[in-house]
């Protein structure tokens, strides 16, 4: 029987809470594939744009994905492209289409890095973007296509497909903008339901990784207080101060009824296979509550 990460994962019992990626700036870019191990890389935009992409997204510290339409052919002329800030306090979306691939190198990456606008325009969308990279990983295939076909038709024009976004043990995964939710182990009947939660301004805490605009311990903390408390309004929850000794993450936040504090210690559990293709094994985090506490 082949291997597949996700199912170990979910044999481990490692908890979703606490496992987003860590990025506040994303840029879309439509692009219908294939996509290979590295998409931007081994993708068929001109060469000259790839490459000093690459190099200006990583200066500014933003994260370049990759997006498609779900068994839908891509315009024939023109792209597709999202700026997307998530923030604590205030979450943006923005878009354009864009004729010319070289025109990527004219967009202000530095402003987007910095949580200001690149100059495009305004929207409210909100995207629901399934990783379905099945050349970076098998699991993101196999469990991001159902999800990825489910919310397409509960949500055609907000669904896409994605290039990858981490946490391939997690799949099927998806990428909520501009609010950075990651949420993982969705099905498409979960899919469908989460999506049906965050338009209605909750937070879907039984798939939800976490909030890329926290550190991984701070999203482990709001998600304890939120299950704990039983609060899934976003707008319910607001995060005060965030403070770091050694292993041990203690996160201040506000709800209705006051303050509260939530130390998380994270460690590195046991060695684990974290991916279908990984060589080499490598310890699995993970984020134990040592106190929740109301002040």
């Amino acid at each position: 029987m082949r291997f597949r990460c996700s199912a170990a994962g979910v044999e481990r019992g490692e908890s979703l809470a606490g496992s987003a990626s860590t990025v506040r700036s994303f840029l879309l870019v439509e692009n219908p594939g294939p996509w290979g191990v590295d998409a931007l890389r081994d993708s068929r935009l001109p060469a000259d744009v790839k490459q000093p992409l690459r190099e200006a997204a990583a200066r500014a510290r933003v994260r370049v994905l990759l997006i498609r339409r779900f068994h839908r052919r891509a315009p024939r002329t023109g792209f597709r492209v999202y700026a997307a800030r998530a923030d604590l306090e205030e979450s943006w979306l923005q878009t354009v289409v864009l004729d010319d691939p070289h025109e990527l190198l004219d967009l202000d990456l530095h402003a987007l890095g910095e949580g200001r606008s690149p100059g495009l325009v305004p929207t409210e969308d909100v995207l629901f973007c399934v990783c379905t990279h099945g050349r970076h990983d098998a699991c993101c295939a196999e469990q991001g296509r159902p999800v990825a076909e489910a919310l397409t038709a509960a949500h055609p024009e907000q669904t896409w497909e994605v290039s990858h976004i981490g946490g391939d043990r997690f799949a099927g995964n998806a990428l909520v903008l501009p609010y950075g939710l990651y949420l993982g182990r969705l099905g498409p009947e979960s899919a469908v339901a989460a999506a049906r939660d965050v338009l209605g301004g909750r937070l879907p805490l039984d798939v939800l990784r976490g909030r890329s605009s926290l550190s991984m311990p701070a999203q482990a903390a709001e998600i304890v207080l939120r299950r704990h408390l039983g609060v899934t309004e976003m707008a319910a929850l607001r995060v005060l101060g965030i403070r770091r000794d050694g292993a041990v993450t203690t996160v201040d936040l506000a709800v209705a009824d006051g303050r509260w504090t939530v130390a998380v210690r994270t460690t590195q559990g046991d060695d684990a296979q974290l991916t279908c293709s990984a060589r080499r094994l490598n310890p699995v985090p993970v984020h134990e509550i040592v106190d929740l506490a109301q002040v």
